[in-house]
């Protein structure tokens, strides 16, 4: 048994100091091809320091085995010696048989510095120097891939595809177009793919996608039917929960839609993302209880979320708690920059209790943000007219009829008010 095979039984038994022993002999005593033997052993097992080790000695007393040097060059990769793997690198020459994966491994050394231009530029070297090798397409195609160039990174793909390379690297490269596709915004293109592909093949994250591109062209019914299959085989699933009750609401299903984001809120008590679609599908329904349970959930997860302190004044204010939404806004406005739909909540809460010289100066506030909104200007008109301040109700109505011409209403109050000038 030689020493090499004595160091690797040595470690399978854990004896580390044995092995250590075994490995010194082994430099000295072992032939150069059973050294690169317990060399790839060794990388394999992840004792890297003592594969450099050999690799380097067999470097020493054969200079020409550049398949050695791109070795090392992963092994420094690993390291982070990126300086030490690319000098490696440069030593090969295009004459060499290993020059190709030279090319290969400084592209994966210049992505990992994060110069992604120069990895290309490596990459479309080495495909113009091995135009008919598909794992030069392959790296070029995931780095585009990676960089989020999906376009670029489809037109490889398909020509992989079109050679009939269908995985390398354990990558499935219909599924890889298919997610170029869909990044791309080719919704059509991706669901083809893997409308495609047999059912043993799609995994969960699969059909997730898929129910994802069908709510994106507006197939809603199909959305629905796939997500609630993935539901139904794995509930724990949570992704899916906003999408399907997306699809849900766009075919009108809002009962439906609110209970799927229940479901899901009980596998994930923290998915902000699920209570803001409840509070708003609760809302839809007229359900201001379990919309403002919902919005007081998302708070607590986010308190500084402007959007769901909004929409929680809206169901104070459809409740008539006008007192406790003033006090909401106004601790909301002290603590957090004030938005002009906070202003203007809280001027119709304070109209409401008769607080018109505070109601009077939150419109104001909320104007120059909201002057080409027609709801906020239409509200305001009212309040100008009910408090009798003319010139500012004119004011008012000539920028709301800017925007809704065809209001006949508005056009007759302001043609009326306009002729007592």
């Amino acid at each position: 048994m030689t020493n090499s095979e004595q160091m690797l039984t040595a470690l399978e038994d854990n004896n580390l100091e044995q092995a250590q022993t075994y490995f010194q002999q082994a430099l000295v005593a072992d032939e150069p091809d059973t050294l690169y033997s317990l060399a790839e052993e060794l990388y394999a097992m992840g004792f890297l320091e003592q594969a450099t080790t050999i690799y380097q000695q067999l470097l020493a007393q054969f200079p020409e085995e550049d398949q050695i040097r791109t070795t090392l060059a992963d092994i420094a990769v690993s390291n982070g010696q990126y300086d030490d793997a690319l000098n490696l690198l440069a030593d090969i020459t295009p004459e060499s048989n290993a020059y190709a994966e030279s090319l290969l491994t400084a592209a994966d050394v210049y992505q990992t510095m994060g110069l992604p231009e120069v990895s290309e530029q490596k990459l479309l070297t080495a495909l113009r120097l091995y135009p008919d090798e598909p794992v030069m397409q392959f790296a070029l195609a995931e780095l585009y891939f990676e960089m989020g160039e999906y376009v670029k990174a489809a037109n490889y793909y398909e020509t992989l595809i079109d050679q009939d390379v269908v995985e390398l690297g354990q990558v499935n490269i219909q599924k890889r177009l298919a997610t170029s596709y869909a990044s791309s915004g080719a919704f059509e293109e991706a669901l083809q793919i893997y409308e495609g592909l047999t059912l043993e093949f799609l995994t969960e994250d699969d059909q997730f996608q898929m129910g994802f591109l069908y709510l994106q062209i507006k197939d809603y019914q199909k959305a629905i039917e796939i997500l609630t299959k993935l539901q139904t085989t794995d509930p724990q699933y949570t992704s899916l929960y906003t999408y399907l009750a997306a699809a849900q609401e766009a075919q009108n299903q809002l009962e439906d839609a609110l209970t799927t984001v229940q479901t899901g809120i009980g596998y994930d008590a923290y998915n902000e993302v699920l209570y803001q679609k409840g509070s708003d599908l609760a809302l839809q329904l007229g359900n201001n209880e379990v919309a403002e349970q919902m919005l007081n959930e998302a708070l607590k997860i986010d308190p500084d979320n402007m959007g769901e302190i909004s929409a929680l004044s809206q169901v104070y204010r459809r409740q008539g708690r006008h007192a406790e939404n003033i006090a909401f806004l106004q601790d909301a406005i002290e603590n957090h920059k004030p938005t002009a739909d906070l202003y203007w909540s809280l001027a119709q809460s304070q109209m409401a209790v008769d607080d018109v010289d505070q109601a009077r100066e939150n419109y104001l506030l909320a104007y120059p943000d909201l002057k080409d909104n027609s709801d906020f200007l239409h509200d305001l008109i009212l309040f100008f007219q009910e408090m009798a301040q003319v010139p500012e109700m004119l004011a008012a109505l000539k920028q709301y009829l800017k925007l809704v011409p065809n209001d006949l209403e508005m056009q007759t109050l302001y043609d009326d008010y306009q002729a007592m000038q």
